[in-house]
C-alpha cells in the first residue's frame, strides 16, 4: 500500500467540550465538497450510560510480541457477557486518535464497554469482540509522541496485521476470515482505518471512519479500483460533526464513491465538534450494522 507524506501546514485548533484530541494539523487547503449526506438519526438517550439489571462484559489488557517493531506492545480487549470459548466470534479493531493509546477509547471518555453491553442487551449487535490497540507502531508507544508519531501512525498496518492479528486469533475464539474482520477508528485512528481498511480488503471487509484526520489518503489513492471495492467492501460507514474543521477529508471520499456508484454512507453530526459526542455515537451506530 502506497504511503504518501504530505508537507504545507495549516493549524486548526480543536479544543472543544470533552475534545481528548491535541490540535491536529491540516494539510494544504480544505475545502468541503457539495455532497449528499446520509440521514442522520439521534442516538437513544442512554446509549452511553452503563444501566443495571443487564449482563456486563469485560476489558482485560494484553501484550504481544511485534515483529515490525521488535518490542512487547499492548492492547485492550472487550469481551462480551458470557463469553464462551465454545463459540466463535467475529472482531473489531477498534482506533484511537493521535493523542491516545490503547486507553483512549475505555478510560478517556469513549465507553465502549457500556456501548457494547448495551447494545448485546438490546439485542442490536452480531456476537464480536472489539480490540483496542496502540496505533503508533515504534518502541517508544506513548501518547508523549504527538506528531513526531505521524510515520508510526502510517506503519501500523504492519504490526496488526502481522502480529496482532495473529496474536488475537490465537489467543481468542475468533473468526479468521476477512468476513468476520471490522476495522474504525477516531481521528487519527479514522484515517488508519479507510487507509488499512481499503488498502487491504483481503483482510477486513468492514471500514469506518470518525472524524478521520488528515492522513487520510485522498480517494483515488484509496480506491484506485472501484469494481474491487464494490465486489469485496461490505461496508463503508463514516460520521464526521458538522462543526469539524476535517470534514473535508470524510466529504472528499463520499463524493468520489457517489460519483463512482460505490456503496458509502457519510453522516454529518449536527453541530458536532472533533470529541466523543461524535465518536461515541459512531461506534454505536457502525458496531449495529457490521457481521449482518
Amino acid at each position: 500500500m502506497k504511503k504518501v507524506y504530505l508537507t504545507a501546514l495549516l493549524s486548526l485548533s480543536l479544543m472543544t467540550a470533552n475534545a481528548q484530541e491535541p490540535t491536529i494539523p491540516m494539510f494544504g487547503i480544505q475545502q468541503n465538497l457539495d455532497v449528499k449526506f446520509d440521514e442522520y438519526k439521534e442516538a437513544p438517550q442512554g446509549f452511553d450510560q452503563e444501566r443495571a439489571g443487564i449482563p456486563h462484559g469485560t476489558v482485560e489488557l494484553i501484550e504481544y510480541q511485534s515483529e515490525s517493531v521488535g518490542t512487547t506492545r499492548k492492547a485492550n480487549v472487550y469481551l462480551p457477557p458470557k463469553y464462551d470459548k465454545k463459540k466463535k466470534y467475529s472482531v473489531l479493531y477498534l482506533l484511537h486518535g493521535i493523542g491516545g493509546d490503547e486507553n483512549e477509547w475505555y478510560k478517556d471518555g469513549g465507553v465502549p464497554n457500556i456501548i457494547m453491553d448495551n447494545l448485546y442487551a438490546d439485542g442490536k449487535v452480531a456476537d464480536m469482540i472489539v480490540v483496542m490497540p496502540n496505533g503508533r507502531a515504534q518502541k517508544d508507544d506513548s501518547r508523549a509522541g504527538g506528531m513526531g508519531s505521524f510515520r508510526a501512525f502510517g506503519e501500523f498496518d504492519k504490526d496488526l496485521i502481522g502480529s496482532l492479528i495473529p496474536y488475537i486469533e490465537k489467543s481468542y475464539s475468533v473468526y479468521t476470515d476477512k468476513d468476520h474482520r471490522a476495522i474504525a477508528g477516531l481521528s487519527m485512528g479514522g484515517g488508519q482505518s479507510l487507509n488499512f481498511g481499503l488498502g487491504h480488503m483481503d483482510v477486513f471487509a468492514y471500514v469506518g471512519g470518525f472524524s478521520s484526520a488528515p492522513n487520510t489518503l485522498r480517494a483515488a489513492q484509496l480506491i484506485p479500483d472501484v469494481d474491487k471495492v464494490k465486489k469485496e467492501n461490505k461496508l463503508l460507514w463514516m460520521v464526521c460533526g458538522g462543526a469539524d474543521g476535517l470534514l473535508s477529508h470524510s466529504t472528499q471520499l463520499k463524493a468520489f464513491c457517489d460519483e463512482n456508484g460505490i456503496p458509502c454512507t457519510l453522516i454529518n453530526y449536527p453541530d458536532g465538534q472533533h470529541n466523543f459526542v461524535v465518536w461515541k455515537y459512531g461506534l454505536y451506530n457502525f458496531a449495529q450494522l457490521i457481521f449482518k
